[in-house]
């Protein structure tokens, strides 16, 4: 049985995008933080404090920090867990900010449901601490357990602080002050690049935009620029361009998915297909012995294959130059699933008959 598939139409002819969609400006992105801390509360879903050492070491040292000795003591709890926390730091962020973070157990513990985060420092890839999280968990699913039965629904081991960061120190990045600017290129294309630098361009009455590699274009302050560079760039991002894209195909086998930029071409090739099922049938049979005699009852394994393959298949000629809807449109025409189709679009581009890329993830 195939599984269900589907086959995606990227783009029409024409379509256009703003470049604040297409493209990044520099600097101006979020950055990742990551801190360690322990959840309490929890309602015995702990950690289990023998197979989790660190979870132990780390409340002992916060007990020892509000003046409770306990080294010497076996801790038993199991309402307390590791967990990692996770959160992005947004693009000049000031101090003051909340920001949501992510929640992840870190040792053995079987739900967080309940627990609340207690004071931990996030800290950036440089070490610094930029944000400090605290506060209760919310979970997005739940884990349930009888003495013969137990039900999970979702995760119930990672968990999220709707605002449980606050910000304490921002990015050090003056925009202001930057006498240059690079637009990066989400999807790196020359023409893409080229096209952006002619629109603003056009926009601003002169060379003030330089592609500098697909993936690039140089912006580099107009001699009549005002000094508010929110302007420049709320200007230029409204911009509309017309992305171009390679000619690519791409599959996803597990899934039967296949998705075919506009730009696909392909040469006059003739295509059949045809399928061969096999069925394989095991059913037993019980042999029994005569009344009063000394034989044992034994079960006689039977097994049964029978191959069917399709005969109706017709060769079909795709001819040279068609669009993609054409080419969709006549691959269906064979009446093949999605799982022969990716095979079809591998065979036609080993003839070298397919100008485009597949890409099979």
């Amino acid at each position: 049985m195939l599984s269900i598939g589907m086959t995606l139409l990227i783009g029409s002819a024409g379509a256009v995008s703003r470049i604040k969609d297409i493209a990044d400006f520099e600097g101006v992105r979020e950055n990742q933080m990551i801190g360690y801390g322990l959840v309490v509360g929890l309602n015995g879903t702990g950690d289990s404090l023998n197979n989790s050492p660190f979870t132990r070491q780390s409340l002992q040292s916060m007990l020892e920090r509000m003046g409770v000795n306990t080294v010497a003591e076996e801790l038993r709890t199991a309402n307390v867990a590791a967990v990692m926390v996770t959160a992005n730091l947004p693009s000049f962020a000031t101090p003051g900010t909340r920001i949501d973070v992510n929640v992840s157990a870190l040792g053995d513990s079987a739900s967080l449901q309940g627990g609340t985060l207690l004071v931990t420092p996030m800290m950036g890839a440089d070490g610094q601490t930029y944000a400090i999280a605290q506060g209760s968990l919310a979970i997005g699913g739940f884990a349930v357990q009888g003495d013969a039965a137990s039900l999970t629904r979702g995760v119930p081991t990672s968990a999220r602080i709707s605002n449980g960061a606050l910000v304490e120190r921002e990015v050090g990045f003056e925009l202001a002050t930057l006498e240059t600017l690079r637009i990066a290129l989400r999807n790196p294309d020359f023409t893409t690049a080229r096209r952006v630098a002619l629109a603003i361009n056009d926009l601003m009455g002169e060379p003030i935009a330089e592609p500098k590699d697909p993936a690039t274009v140089q912006l580099y302050l107009p001699k009549t620029f005002n000094g508010n560079i929110v302007d420049l760039i709320t200007d230029i991002e409204q911009l509309l361009i017309e992305p171009d894209l390679p000619a690519k195909v791409v599959i996803d086998e597990d899934t039967g998915v296949i998705v075919m930029g506009r730009e696909v071409q392909i040469s006059t090739v003739a295509v059949a297909q045809g399928n061969l099922t096999v069925m394989v049938s095991e059913f037993a049979d019980v042999s029994q012995p005569a009344p009063f005699s000394d034989g044992q009852t034994t079960v006689i394994p039977n097994t049964e294959i029978t191959a069917n393959e399709e005969i109706e298949a017709q060769l079909a000629v795709i001819s040279s130059g068609v669009s993609l809807q054409e080419l969709v449109d006549g691959l269906n025409m064979l009446g093949i699933g999605p799982r022969d189709m990716i095979s079809i679009l591998q065979a036609i581009k080993a003839a070298g008959a397919l100008q485009a890329e597949i890409e099979v993830m």
